[in-house]
């Protein structure tokens, strides 16, 4: 019987300097990822269980987590089917106009978040442009949790689009006619011929695009308008209990956010790595 291959940590390379490389790495990222996130679970750890499971439980904290994680996965939805739309009409269709627009969808990543922020609730307040057009029919879009979401979906959406673009170009209009002349109807060539090769690069888009909406607070606390138990976020809610001295507390909160997030985003990541091996790399 053969004797089991060895694992191997070197692959063959035409440059050296592996062995450099990867303590390079380590170092950065023990540096910049690992020991912070270390110092976080010590610090929520100093408070003890008693205190960590009252800050854990507490109905303020769970409704601050819920809107937080809720808003961002709802905006990440809708970001993912929107983005992708317009990411579309962006690569497969010439108008005019479109520079512009496509110069647009950047805008979020240009614009400090407190602008946004002010910006948004300006105009989705009840006396806003778009706010007084829901007003008559008492539909309130600032200073609620609808408003949360309105500013998820603003900071999220360039996320999705700049990340499914360059797909959609190496996607040869080619396999769309061929599938075309063989019968296929709109809907089997969109899901059956456009959608495979895409859906890694969409998922890659709807993780960054949730990931940035949970830990968004500039541009939310403008229009959320900030009320415990309804429209206050979590990252709000950690700045709170840093501003009364419980830093303790604020590193439970923010623990919690980040085993949460962490479990939400590696799911996602096992179904991308899924549908990379089933539909392969584009």
């Amino acid at each position: 019987m053969a004797a089991a291959t060895p694992l191997r940590w070197r692959e063959p390379s035409i440059l050296p300097g592996f062995g450099m490389a990867l303590g390079i790495t380590l170092t950065a990222l023990s540096l910049i990822v690992l020991i912070p996130l270390a110092a976080l679970f010590i610090k929520a750890a100093s408070a003890g269980p008693a205190d960590i499971w009252a800050v854990a439980t507490s109905p303020r904290t769970l409704a601050a987590l819920k809107l937080s994680f809720l808003g961002a996965l709802f905006a990440a939805l809708v970001n993912a089917v929107f983005g992708l739309i317009l990411a579309w009409v962006l690569v497969r269709y010439e108008f005019p106009g479109r520079r512009l627009i496509d110069a647009a969808v950047d805008l979020p990543f240009a614009l400090p978040t407190a602008v946004a922020g002010i910006s948004l609730a300006a105009i989705y307040a009840p006396n806003g442009i778009v706010g007084s057009l829901f007003a008559p029919f008492d539909i309130q879009i600032a200073y609620t949790p609808l408003g949360v979401m309105v500013a998820l979906i603003f900071i999220g959406l360039p996320f999705v689009v700049r990340t499914v673009q360059p797909v959609l170009e190496e996607l040869q209009s080619d396999v769309e006619e061929a599938a075309a002349l063989l019968g296929a109807s709109r809907a089997r060539t969109i899901f059956k011929v456009v959608l495979p090769p895409v859906l890694p690069a969409l998922l890659t888009g709807f993780v960054l695009a949730f990931a940035r909406a949970v830990g968004e607070y500039g541009s939310v606390i403008f229009i959320a308008g900030n009320v415990p138990m309804v429209s206050e976020i979590a990252p709000l809610l950690i700045v709170i209990r840093l501003e009364q001295f419980d830093y303790a507390g604020a590193a439970v909160v923010a623990t919690m956010m980040l085993i949460i997030a962490f479990a939400l985003i590696l799911s996602v990541n096992l179904i991308q790595a899924h549908a990379r091996r089933r539909f392969g790399d584009v």
